[in-house]
């Protein structure tokens, strides 16, 4: 099977989502698509809407104002958690002050009722052309592969949003459990970017020796501290016209912090032991697993440092939400590893798969990488067998690899619905009913949590729980 990377996939066809309960405006939109051939989907509130959204394949919302919200809350929240997706409003009582509050909050365009067709055409063509600004990933030839594999839709959201933040040099914040490929992001958005001839400069906050911390960003003076022999450039100088990556950046003690915020914002640096000041040009871009709202509130990271980064921010999925993409990952490992040792490539049996879909992979892609890396030095045949796995995945393997019935007959099967049911249920209530913290705690989207719990409460409602069975 192919693997699709960041470099080699297509890019799906753009589409536009209007939600407008007026059947002339949603006739005027599939007009207007058909003619720019696009595809069109329809929504009638909110729900929807943030269900499309979530789906990352939206690339334009044309929607009518009612449905945002007299403050036009639900605008604000869709350009903060889904800033991929260009914003069309639509007004049937169009005011001077609305059109000015939904353009300040991120609209593309604010258009008045009743919509002229070929105006309503160039806008939608012209709010595309926006969402898509690199978002097609032309790649040079010489481009290395990040290493960024997979076709899921959460997956093919990733790719739009790393397409239009690498088209300019606002700072970026990448969120995501270790090992979910944090700087093979940071690295696709620096080398698709303009600054691609320049340097590339990962530090990671989490094994600079603190002492040294200062000296390594900033630079240092000769003599400016024992055994500073010489003058020393910072990283944040040998990077000038490129990119700073910030790996672990919740690690940063506060004082640097305060001193990192200052170059962002003033542009320039001055290095240990010197009072010139150095200007500096380079593009800042974050990560973190931590949790950095919390750390803000605990007063562990400042909260200026924390707005500055925060311009546009990526969240990457842990691998236990991309299971779909996992065989994939595999093959491009496999493929790797066959073109680094020079030998022949091995291939994965049917259940040795089945064997790693069972697995929650807590360590995600790098754990998956480290794995199949060992499998292969290990494996004694061409095709990889869950026996050839370690004992951490193989004590894992499904009942249906077993070979005692009896051991089979014994377990209580518990339909997946249950098992999901019990889990989502639990989250909330240890989350004391705080939906947004449940669903961070879950791995899974608010739109799918509050989807979730609206058909349990359904359920609840029409079915009465059975009354305990006679013995």
């Amino acid at each position: 099977m192919q693997s699709h990377t960041l470099a080699q996939r297509n890019i799906l066809p753009p589409e536009l989502l209007v939600a407008d309960n007026d059947p002339r405006t949603r006739e005027l939109c599939a007009r207007a698509c058909e003619e720019l051939k696009l595809t069109v989907r329809a929504s009638h509130d909110s729900e929807g809407i943030l269900d499309a959204l979530e789906s990352g394949l939206v690339d334009l919302l044309v929607i009518d104002e009612t449905l945002l919200g007299a403050e036009f809350d639900f605008l604000r929240h869709i350009r903060y958690w889904y800033p991929e997706s260009e914003v069309i409003v639509l007004a049937a009582r169009p005011t001077f002050g609305a059109a000015v509050h939904a353009i300040k909050l991120g609209a593309f365009d604010y258009l008045p009722k009743p919509l002229e067709s070929g105006h309503l055409r160039h806008t939608i063509e012209r709010a595309m052309e926006q969402a898509h600004q690199g978002s097609a990933l032309n790649v040079p030839g010489n481009t290395p592969d990040y290493g960024i594999v997979g076709e899921t839709p959460v997956m093919q959201k990733l790719y739009k949003i790393i397409g239009k933040v690498a088209a300019n040099v606002h700072p970026v914040l990448i969120l995501g459990e270790s090992g979910t490929g944090k700087e093979l992001v940071a690295r696709a958005i620096h080398f698709h970017g303009t600054r691609r001839d320049r340097p590339f400069i990962p530090v990671d906050c989490g094994t600079l020796v603190p002492s040294l911390m200062e000296s390594e960003l900033f630079g240092h003076e000769k003599g400016a501290f024992t055994g500073a022999e010489r003058s020393k450039d910072g990283l944040l100088k040998i990077a000038q016209g490129g990119t700073v990556f910030f790996d672990e950046i919740g690690e940063l003690p506060l004082e640097l912090q305060a001193k990192l915020l200052r170059a962002v914002q003033e542009k320039e640096i001055r290095p240990v032991g010197s009072t010139r000041r150095i200007p500096i040009d380079v593009r800042v871009i974050a990560a973190t697993n931590l949790d950095l709202e919390s750390a803000v509130q605990n007063g562990t990271f400042r909260t200026d440092l924390y707005f500055r980064l925060n311009v546009v921010t990526l969240k990457l999925p842990p691998l236990r939400d991309r299971m779909d993409d996992l065989e994939l990952l595999v093959n491009a490992f496999l493929d790797r590893i066959a073109k680094n040792t020079g030998q022949p490539r091995k291939h994965l049996s049917r259940e040795a798969v089945r064997v790693l879909m069972t697995y929650s992979w807590p360590g995600n892609v790098r754990e998956l990488e480290n794995f199949i890396e060992r499998a292969v030095a290990l494996g004694s045949s061409q095709t990889l067998q869950p026996l050839d796995f370690p004992t951490q995945l193989s004590v894992r393997m499904p009942p249906v690899l077993e070979s005692n019935r009896e051991q089979r007959s014994r377990r209580k099967v518990v339909p997946i619905a249950e098992v999901e049911r019990h889990a989502i249920l639990s989250a909330v209530e240890e989350a004391k009913g705080d939906k947004l913290l449940a669903a961070k705690m879950l791995g899974i989207g608010k739109t799918t949590l509050y989807r979730k719990l609206q058909k349990y409460e359904r359920l609840s409602a029409k079915v009465p729980e059975p009354s305990p069975s006679p013995l």
